[in-house]
């Protein structure tokens, strides 16, 4: 089977998101091909390489979605192209800008998806559409939606400047339109689209749909849509803000329409997913797999851990709540006056560099030094340390070395820090955000987030009860052994990738170099007898006279 395999700012970048899970993946499914559909991000992206790719990898192309505005598709178009331009962006504008709700939601989706179809094959005959959706007449075309009655308060209040704005986003957005990546020699020859996120990276994957039927997978760890909403700041002006949500609202309505199946990563993406329009009957949910191997020593070796520390592991930025992680373990102290928390993880760019700064501070205020006697050098309870360090070499060590991983972020998305304190056979307390709950399943406590006293006594209960911490340590092992290994995610995408290509097969007609069918031209329904007989014929009486 032929797989084209879309991403947008990941594999087989090095520098790429979510690139190990895509290599995993790929290496792990090495009796079909690959043909990689990249997105890049940025320059320094591409100027950082790409991965080391095995053999079933046949092709990559790649695409930016980083260039300036003077950069590329320097395409004009003639007066009737202009005329069709103006008509197919102008309806997709009027779907953005038009309410969709109750029985209208259904005729805005029609309408943003023929718009975007129609600017697609506009962009097939006769050029790019960089040029035409950065022109005046594109910038007119938006502002026109935006003022047309019925469109939304802050659609109609935008400026010259929102309008500039969100006409600089959409270019970017719809430059997949503008590929040309959707011939016979590219994704018109795969047997499947497997798109690893929604968003600009799953439209490539529509059109090859919609230009040459090839059927579309989805999938979604961390949902486009809502990372779209988390992504804007405060700073955006509200008709920026809420055009670009409609946007990617319509975006992901269609991708979901029309992705045969979507799988999102736990049951919190799944939400988002049916929220948006995505059919329960299509939707199948498959864990991100983890290497258990390196946790695998920690998690069977005999417990060694300090019975008094509390451990917690992972990007220090604003999100992780290590503030009320210090607040709870202030708590912990006045009961368990011999407890100790290591805080081992490295700050996710200038705003986590000075929240880390920010925790010091606090831990230092918290817990002032004290030594045991006037000889001695005092020490604080919390420690602060990097992987890699001499405290902290490695993560498995880490999270060997505490009786209890604590994790207190107030948003999360899929806590791959949990699972691994969960290979590593550790009893856990974690706040409940994002897939936490679903994660954990029982095997561990999950307290409300932004609550210190809560947390605190959770830490406590487990800290003075070491046979309870086995028992939660031990199910959670096995948990996350059953469920979110390498092994079982590429199980799973082999199953899904057959279901698909088996139900929804390409239609084209083409010959291997044998001359014999293509494997998955056709059903394989479609090869059994519409009619099968009342009577097996082994059944029937036989016509040979006897001897």
């Amino acid at each position: 089977m032929r797989t084209g395999l879309l991403t947008e700012g990941g594999y087989p970048y090095a520098s790429g998101d979510a690139g190990l899970w895509c290599d995993r993946l790929v290496r792990g499914l090495g009796q079909h091909e690959f043909d990689l559909y990249a997105l890049s991000r940025s320059r320094h992206q591409e100027e950082q390489g790409l991965l080391p790719l095995p053999p079933q990898v046949t092709r990559v192309r790649t695409a930016p979605l980083w260039t300036a505005e003077g950069d590329g598709g320097a395409v004009g178009y003639g007066r009737r192209a202009r005329r069709r331009f103006t008509e197919h962006y102008g309806e997709l504008a009027g779907a953005v800008c038009a309410a969709a709700d109750g029985s209208a939601s259904g005729a805005v989706a029609d309408r943003f998806a023929n718009a975007l179809y129609g600017l697609a094959e506009l962009a097939r005959e006769e050029g790019g559409l960089g040029v035409a959706l950065r022109s005046d007449l594109g910038v007119r075309t938006l502002e026109r939606a935006c003022r047309a009655p019925g469109a939304p308060r802050m659609a109609r209040e935008a400026r010259v400047a929102d309008l500039l704005t969100v006409t600089g986003h959409l270019e970017r957005a719809l430059r997949p339109l503008s590929l040309d990546w959707y011939g016979e020699d590219a994704l018109g020859a795969a047997d499947l689209c497997h798109a690893t996120s929604g968003g600009p990276a799953a439209l490539p994957g529509l059109l090859a749909r919609h230009f040459r039927g090839v059927p579309l997978l989805v999938t979604e760890y961390g949902v486009h849509l809502r990372a779209h909403y988390l992504g804007q700041g405060p700073g955006a002006a509200p008709a920026v803000r809420a055009l670009l949500a409609a946007f990617h609202g319509r975006l992901a309505t269609e991708i979901y329409r029309r992705a045969e199946i979507l799988t999102p990563g736990n049951a919190h993406a799944r939400r988002w997913q049916e929220r948006c329009g995505a059919d329960r009957a299509r939707i199948r949910t498959v864990y991100p797999g983890m290497a258990a191997d390196g946790f695998t020593e920690a998690g069977e070796a005999p417990d060694r851990a300090d019975p008094d520390t509390l451990v917690w592991v992972g990007r220090v930025e604003p999100a992780k709540d290590l503030v009320s992680l210090l607040h709870a373990f202030a708590q912990v102290r006045r009961q368990e006056p011999g407890a100790r928390l290591r805080i081992v993880g490295s700050p996710d760019g200038p705003e986590g560099t000075a929240y880390l700064g920010h925790c010091r501070a606090l831990a230092a205020q918290l817990f002032p030094d004290e030594a045991e006697g006037a000889h001695a050098v005092g020490c604080n309870p919390v420690s602060f340390d990097e992987i890699g360090s001499p405290d902290a070499p490695t993560l498995p060590e880490v999270y060997a070395s505490g009786a209890v991983v604590v994790l207190s972020s107030v948003v999360e998305g899929f806590p791959t820090g949990l699972i691994e304190a969960m290979f590593c056979g550790r009893a856990t307390v974690s706040t409940d955000a994002g897939a936490v709950v679903e994660v954990i399943g029982g095997t561990g406590l999950v307290v409300p987030p932004r609550n210190p006293r809560a947390l605190a006594d959770a830490c406590v209960a487990l800290l003075r009860d070491p046979e309870r911490r086995a028992r939660l340590g031990a199910a959670a092992r096995a948990r996350a052994l059953e469920l979110f290994t390498v092994e079982q995610n590429v199980a799973a995408f082999h199953g899904i990738y057959l279901e698909i290509v088996s139900h929804c097969p390409v239609r084209r007609d083409l010959l291997d170099a044998s001359g014999a069918p293509l494997p998955f031209a056709a059903p394989a329904e479609s090869h059994v007898p519409a009619h099968w007989p009342a009577t097996p014929t082994w059944a029937l009486p036989t016509t040979e006279p006897a001897r």
